[in-house]
């Protein structure tokens, strides 16, 4: 869950196997790139156990309520593909520490206050309830209008050049 708590995006690079605490791990990042044959398991079953490290807070909202019973209670292992099409992971791709760090790449081009913003919002909407989630939109979009680092944007956009932004304010 902490990196959840993070104020940041975090990305993972996923190959190789990762079965129950590992996958829990994953899971904690925003998003999560993997190989088509990256092997993945709620593996916990085969222990006697249950998933645990926030695996189930993590997995809600991902993977359809059947389809995770179905993980949860057999520790099917599942490849990197099929990952993708439960909601596990974000994207399948050949290199998943290249796409990671070209995604951190691309987001620290971006507004850092927005980004920030962006995380807080995203929380709102995986916790809360419509009129939550509205207003935190309202709250997060009131402090980016007009902001240093929001005009700097339009005007970086305007002239095509790389914007300058200042250090994130919260």
């Amino acid at each position: 869950m902490v990196w959840r708590e993070l104020p940041v995006p975090v990305f993972a690079a996923v190959h190789g196997v990762a079965f129950g605490g590992g996958l829990q791990v994953a899971l904690g990042a925003d998003v999560r790139f993997v190989t088509a044959d990256t092997k993945l398991s709620i593996m916990e079953i085969k222990w006697g156990l249950v998933p645990d490290m926030a695996g189930m807070v993590l997995t809600r909202g991902l993977v359809r309520p059947d389809l995770l019973r179905e993980l949860i209670y057999t520790g099917r292992i599942v490849t990197g593909t099929e990952a993708c099409e439960l909601g596990l992971a974000t994207r399948v791709v050949d290199d998943p520490r290249a796409t990671a760090l070209e995604a951190a790449r691309q987001v620290a081009q971006k507004n850092p206050d927005a980004v920030r913003a962006a995380k807080r919002l995203m929380k709102v909407v995986e916790d809360g309830d419509d009129a939550a989630i509205l207003m935190a939109e309202s709250v997060e979009q009131d402090k980016l209008v007009g902001s240093p680092n929001q005009r700097e944007a339009v005007r970086a956009n305007l002239e095509k050049r790389a914007p300058k932004f200042e250090a994130a304010r919260d």
